[in-house]
């Protein structure tokens, strides 16, 4: 049964997982799960809104003094709201003040818009984000709470097996592909009480192991060109999304029939949304350090 049929505005507040990254397009830009949603929505509501805040790297305290305030200010039908797991990810973390500030961020957008969607985020399988488990778990039950408290939808992606598998995370290990983002956008939208397209939850296919070199191989190029650098960035302050602004900076039009809805980060048609792209590294495609 269908909760809500008629949002005719949304905005998606974030980092790079609500940015899109890594459902790479071929004009180099991101799509990703929020644009995925916003083309459904779009679809069935005419005159239907979309903005899109989230820029990659953001700490929840950046994403609250730079993102929330204006999401508020758009008063949209609905807004999504995930942060908090790059602070999780830092060498050190204040979880008091993380939570304190997600809190905050919680309060400001849930009176402003007609639905708060919360997200317990997917976490990959693998000993580097193991590291990190009891930390986001920590997070996520405060995520719950949070819910209880502003009337706030939560959707549940750590709690599903299939997004933890190591062929839904792009080769970087720290991103989705564009089918893990198509099984998100899938599972907010089931989560709004719109009918189902498809089962987000289903499991892949059995996989295929890879030799040991092979895997070894893949371990030295993702530590060398991804781990590294992602270490370097943490250890020195900086972020990826220094300077960067957001792709849907504005709560515009979202024409879904011309292919590039709003003035930039074009998602693509209905058609090719949620289609599977290849790796850039086809010898390690998607596997984490093992």
């Amino acid at each position: 049964m269908e909760m809500n049929a008629n949002y005719t505005s949304f905005v998606a507040v974030g980092d790079s997982f609500t940015e899109g990254m890594s459902d790479l397009l071929p004009d180099g830009s991101y799509r990703g799960w929020a644009d995925l949603l916003a083309t459904r929505l779009a679809a069935r509501t005419p005159g239907f809104r979309y903005a899109n805040l989230a820029v990659r790297g953001k700490l929840i305290g950046q994403i609250l003094d730079e993102q929330v305030d204006t999401a508020a200010a758009m008063a949209p039908d609905l807004v999504t709201l995930v942060g908090g797991l790059n602070d999780v990810l830092r060498p050190k973390c204040d979880m008091g003040r993380v939570r304190g500030l997600l809190e905050e961020a919680a309060a400001r957008l849930a009176p402003s818009c007609g639905q708060l969607v919360l997200m317990r985020s997917p976490g990959r399988n693998g000993p580097v984000l193991d590291r990190f488990r009891p930390r986001m778990e920590e997070l996520f039950g405060f995520v719950d709470e949070l819910a209880s408290r502003h009337g706030a939808l939560v959707v549940d992606l750590y709690g599903a097996p299939v997004l933890a598998d190591q062929r839904m995370w792009d080769v970087d290990r720290l991103h989705l592909t564009a089918e893990g983002h198509r099984r998100v956008a899938e599972a907010v939208w089931q989560t709004l009480g719109l009918a189902a397209e498809d089962d987000w939850r289903a499991d892949l296919p059995a996989a295929v192991p890879l030799p040991w070199p092979a895997r070894r191989t893949g371990d030295i190029r993702f530590a060398r060109q991804y781990l590294g650098p992602w270490i370097m960035r943490r250890l020195t302050g900086r972020s990826s999304g220094d300077g960067r602004a957001p792709k849907r900076p504005e709560l515009l039009p979202y024409d879904v029939t011309s292919g590039t809805p709003g003035v930039s980060g074009s998602p693509g048609t209905a058609e090719t949304a949620g289609a599977p792209r290849r790796s850039e590294d086809p010898e390690q495609p998607l596997r984490g350090l093992s």
